[in-house]
């Protein structure tokens, strides 16, 4: 006979309700998007944690608060058709700084992106107030450092800006072709410029515009 000594795995279980209550507190109580490793620690060896979440997600479909993927996990969000209602009661919280939401913009589509690769595609010195802010905040992170003279830091988003802005992945980005406004410069009226931003008139005797 062998001695190597055959194994047999166990058999999983189905999710019961002992599993999606856990799995349930958990996710409310975590500040981070839950993982299917995350739930694996507390739930026992014959429960596959992916399943525990599929069962918990469909528990909460259509309801007021749903489970939605976020940063290569799950979390609880409002319903996406309730937030218009719930704008009305709820303030919100305090938006970014514009240069700062410039800043994230930048590094979230350009990522990995040096602090000189920012300021050249901003047209702009970046100030360190800037970056410090969207570090405290844990939007940014370093990813390393660019093998050039000086060996710049790379900035690049984290888990926490996905579960932010509602993203599975970096990939769920919308394009920044479809962010921009307008694809042609608007026109000018010379009727209503300043006379001293009209252009000169091709002989002194013509009819300066009117303001």
């Amino acid at each position: 006979m062998s001695d190597v000594e055959i194994v047999k795995s166990k058999p999983m279980r189905e999710p019961d309700e002992d599993s999606l209550r856990l799995a349930e507190a958990l996710v409310f109580a975590s500040a981070e998007p839950v993982t299917p490793r995350g739930l694996a620690k507390v739930l026992p060896d014959d429960l596959d944690a992916g399943a525990v979440l599929a069962a918990l997600r469909a528990r909460y479909a259509g309801r007021g608060v749903e489970l939605v993927d976020a940063a290569n996990g799950v979390m609880f969000r409002s319903a996406l058709d309730l937030a218009p209602r719930l704008r009305k009661v709820i303030e919100s919280p305090r938006r970014l700084p514009r240069v700062a939401m410039q800043t994230l913009s930048i590094v979230a589509y350009h990522q990995p992106v040096t602090r000189p690769e920012i300021e050249h595609i901003r047209g702009t010195a970046l100030s360190q107030q800037t970056l410090d802010s969207l570090l405290e905040l844990d939007l940014i992170a370093p990813k390393g450092r660019r093998e050039s003279p000086g060996r710049p830091t790379l900035w690049g988003t984290t888990a926490a800006f996905l579960a932010h802005f509602g993203l599975k992945d970096i990939r769920e980005l919308p394009r920044r072709e479809d962010l921009l406004l307008e694809t042609t410069p608007p026109r000018s009226t010379p009727e209503i410029l300043p006379v001293d931003l009209q252009p000169p008139s091709d002989s002194d005797g013509g009819d300066k515009p009117r303001l």
